[in-house]
């Protein structure tokens, strides 16, 4: 399960088409969906130089930050409406993620994260012998609980 964090994103965004400030650089654009046992999640980051993505992990959120660095002075600009600075995004992970497995690749501006579910999210099955034993069945644990 994922969570936003970022209540004030549309305030911001608001503020900067109203104002034009770039005092906060636009969000990362994200999609995220569930794909089998992972979580994908991408977010969109055209322009950034790989060595610039730092994507941290603590407890269960996940930040992730980019840089685009600003334009050169001595250029006379005709334009600037892509966003330069640290760009920053924080995910709330949910308890069922593994976050000690999680795997990024960045390619053509799309920065992926794979998160898999962790196994104790998983489901499972339980079997229920009629004599009085019940077997619970998991993919690497098979315990017997007998009724006394």
């Amino acid at each position: 399960m994922l969570m936003r964090t970022d209540p004030f994103r549309d305030l911001d965004r608001f503020t900067q088409q109203v104002f034009g400030t770039a005092a906060r650089p636009a969000v990362m654009p994200m999609d995220a969906w569930r794909d089998g046992e992972n979580f994908v999640v991408e977010f969109d980051l055209p322009g950034i130089d790989a060595d610039s993505l730092d994507i941290d992990i603590e407890r269960n959120v996940v930040t992730v930050r980019a840089e685009r660095p600003a334009l050169d002075p001595n250029r006379e600009m005709l334009a600037t409406e892509r966003p330069r600075g640290v760009f920053s995004r924080q995910l709330v992970l949910g308890e069922n993620l593994d976050t000690d497995k999680i795997e990024a690749a960045y390619r053509e501006g799309v920065l992926r994260l794979h998160i898999p579910v962790a196994e104790k999210a998983k489901p499972r099955k339980i079997s229920v012998d009629r004599g009085g034993h019940t077997a619970i069945n998991d993919s690497a644990v098979k315990r017997e609980v007998i009724d006394a």
